[in-house]
């Protein structure tokens, strides 16, 4: 079937973590089978027809071109592949996710695997409460009444409560709401590449460290001792100038900001490359400047081990970079590290991407973007 048709998708969980069970499912189901539009508030509801513990339940709406048939399938694929277990027992059990078809457009369907519109909706106060919310006016085709008409004469007596938190239709619509992604790590580690990858595929406003830019650094790498300073003063005049300008600037054509760097590795190279009267008075001026600008949402840490980050640095070619030893990069990492000891766990994420290609590797791609989805979802919920 290629004509796109609108379906509403009863969801349900009452095992585990239920918001982020309900989530994942959304995204699976954004990602695969159509576009999800308006999402129900979530509702918590007592179990339904037997004991258990309260469920989560919502509805949404999804265009699909997948014909009835395939999109039952689809949907018990995915509840299959996020733990659901079906047992041949008749009588009603708790599960991970729950993924119902209520309507499919004005259909009327009468086989043993599939009825649609479903047969129990009208009993259940957990589906018409959120089908109020997205599809007032929608007529059973059957019963010939609207969703609000069903709902008031609905026997079910049943406790329904609006939780907190909402469900996101797309990976792309919880990316926005975080506002600031920092993608951080090692000299070699991929960060700006990260970050690129994610701007170009959310539509986020790009910030990029102009490390380049900095005249001391070529000579920083000749005589570390004597260009030391001044080139962690250059850094830090230029990254605070520019993160302020950067990240108070809103873009009304972007959904959210994500930088290459955070301000606060000037402290962590500093303490690597200064001496410690040279550190103690760069750090008095660090504090100040750092109360004054943005903190990200999620702090994204990009380990990678040093064998890798050499051979990336060597791969990038860039004459001023081809002296940093290992000792060096070893320094680094272990200042990011004790940084992250002292960082809000709540912000902070540590992905290990030193077996990762994610810039020519769709899947590894999809594996740091799944770790950063997945941190905010937990965040949320």
């Amino acid at each position: 079937m290629d004509k796109t048709q609108t379906a509403y998708i009863a969801i349900g969980s009452n095992l585990g973590a239920k918001k982020l069970n309900l989530q994942k499912a959304i995204f699976l189901i954004s990602n695969t089978l159509g576009q999800v539009g308006k999402i129900s508030p979530i509702y918590t509801s007592p179990s339904w027809g037997f004991e258990a513990n309260d469920f989560l339940n919502a509805c949404f709406v999804l265009e699909t071109s997948l014909s009835p048939d395939d999109l039952l399938k689809a949907l018990m694929h995915i509840e299959t592949s996020l733990g659901r277990e079906r047992t041949k027992n008749p009588t009603y059990q708790s599960r991970v996710i729950d993924l119902d078809i209520i309507y499919y457009g004005d259909l009327i369907i009468e086989k043993e695997q599939l009825k649609i519109p479903h047969p129990r909706m009208a009993e259940r106060k957990f589906v018409l409460r959120p089908l109020s919310d997205i599809a007032p006016q929608f007529y059973h085709p059957v019963l010939k009444k609207d969703s609000r008409n069903l709902l008031q004469q609905c026997k079910d007596k049943s406790e329904l409560t609006k939780t907190s938190g909402k469900l996101h239709t797309s990976r792309a619509s919880l990316f926005s709401s975080l506002q600031f992604i920092a993608i951080e790590g090692n000299i070699g580690a991929g960060k700006t590449s990260l970050a690129t990858k994610i701007s170009n595929d959310f539509n986020a406003k790009l910030i990029l460290e102009r490390f380049a830019e900095n005249p001391f650094l070529p000579n920083f790498y000749e005589d570390k001792a004597r260009y030391a300073f001044p080139l962690e003063m250059s850094f830090l005049a230029d990254r605070y100038q520019q993160f302020t300008d950067d990240t108070s600037q809103f873009d009304l054509f972007k959904n959210f900001m994500i930088s290459d760097y955070d301000i606060f590795k000037s402290l962590i190279f500093a303490k690597v490359t200064l001496q410690k009267e040279e550190y103690a008075l760069y750090r008095k001026i660090f504090n100040f400047m750092y109360k004054e600008v943005k903190k990200p949402k999620i702090y994204v840490y990009l380990y990678q081990n040093t064998t890798r980050l050499l051979e990336q640095i060597k791969k990038r070619g860039r004459d001023y970079e081809q002296s940093i030893d290992a000792v060096y990069l070893d320094h680094i990492n272990r200042g990011y590290l004790d940084f992250l000891k002292t960082y809000p766990k709540e912000n902070q994420l540590i992905i290990d991407v030193s077996q990762l290609d994610f810039v020519n590797n769709k899947e590894d791609y999809e594996t740091v973007l799944n770790s950063i989805q997945d941190f905010a979802l937990q965040q949320n919920y």
